[in-house]
């Protein structure tokens, strides 16, 4: 076999356990099923689309909708296979080898991964004990690194968090990095970067239909940013990249919102409840403004996500991520799910 490049030998792969089990609340997908009609309706669609032919490489008509959708142009769009080839094709057209990526930790993993792949160097500036930022401190780390690209997650995962929204510019005025806003849970978000995207070169947001969307299986994700930016990444990406499968589901989905903005609120109302109920535990939680809660029980937690695979609830043990010892991510599902975990969660915690 030929070499292959030491930074990927060297790199460990994405890794979440995939174990069959009747609760499985590890990776933040929404415990709803889209609506019925949606499937009936993609269901026709696909028997219209003419398989032999390559699907519309610039997906207009997906981009057009996600356009009314934020009220912006179809200019200011990309189109991709899941928030993580949006991700991907952000790095490969503004980072790359020779240039620096910075992100902060603890925050989603595949930042980094995606950093490293693509040949960047990854630079991570630590969160406070709270998993806050000193903006003062960040912009003076920043200034010293001088990244090409720098990510932010609202909300931040796996800490639930929304950093302030001040912290964008912190961040322009200590760098000339492009700004990348991660909002894959942004419906459970304070505040979104859209407005400021469609006018700046120096940010733009990805978005996903995974997460509320209840679109998990599909794989579909976009960015909102400048048409200057947006042209680049249309040159980075592969042609024909979209199948046209995705793109008519996509399409049908925006006419679901009002479901999507229902489910939305359904599974706030659990996580709070879910939260308070941790508290009451005596379990260490960071507030959360999105579809998981990160927790520490507060004990060895390794013990303690055995225990709850045990009874057959799978939630993500985090304790081997950079500064999460000793912490594990429960995603929001449906009530009797909830009930479920945390009814294993105090058996967990009872047992010597």
């Amino acid at each position: 076999m030929p070499e292959v490049r030491p930074e990927i030998a060297a790199m460990p792969g994405y890794h979440s356990p995939q174990v069959d089990v009747p609760i499985r609340l590890n990776t933040n997908e929404s415990p709803f099923s889209p609506p019925e009609a949606f499937i009936s309706e993609f269901a026709e669609a696909v028997r219209t689309i003419v398989w032999n032919r390559y699907p519309d490489r610039s997906a207009i008509a997906l981009r057009e909708g996600l356009g009314r959708y934020h009220n912006v142009s179809l200019d200011n769009i990309f189109v991709a296979n899941g928030s993580n080839e949006v991700l991907q094709t952000v790095l490969l057209a503004f980072a790359g080898p020779g240039r620096r990526v910075a992100v902060f930790e603890p925050g989603y993993q595949m930042h980094v991964q995606i950093g490293r792949i693509v040949g960047s160097e990854v630079i991570a500036l630590e969160r406070n004990a709270d998993f806050g930022l000193d903006v003062q401190r960040v912009g003076e780390a920043l200034a010293t690194i001088d990244p090409h690209v720098v990510f932010v997650s609202s909300p931040n995962n796996p800490t639930g968090q929304c950093d302030d929204e001040s912290l964008i510019d912190v961040i322009l005025d200590s760098t000339g990095a492009l700004v990348v806003v991660d909002e894959a849970y942004a419906e459970f978000s304070t505040w979104s970067a859209i407005d400021r995207a469609v006018h700046s070169d120096r940010i733009v947001v990805s978005r996903t239909f995974s997460k509320t969307w209840s679109l998990a299986a599909l794989r579909l994700g976009y960015l909102i940013g400048s048409p200057s930016v947006i042209n680049h990444l249309w040159t980075a990406v592969l042609p024909y990249h979209l199948d046209a499968s995705k793109q008519v589901a996509g399409e049908i989905a925006l006419k679901f919102t009002d479901e999507m903005n229902t489910r939305v609120a359904r599974i706030v109302n659990e996580r709070d409840r879910v939260q308070e109920a941790l508290r009451s535990m005596g379990v260490k939680v960071s507030p959360s403004s999105a579809n998981f809660i990160l927790f520490s029980p507060q004990r060895d937690a390794n013990l303690v996500w055995q225990r709850l695979l045990d009874v057959g609830v799978l939630v993500r043990n985090c304790s081997s991520w950079p500064l999460l010892n000793g912490w594990l991510r429960l995603t929001i599902g449906s009530k009797e799910e909830n009930e479920a975990f945390l009814q294993g969660l105090q058996s967990a915690l009872e047992t010597e």
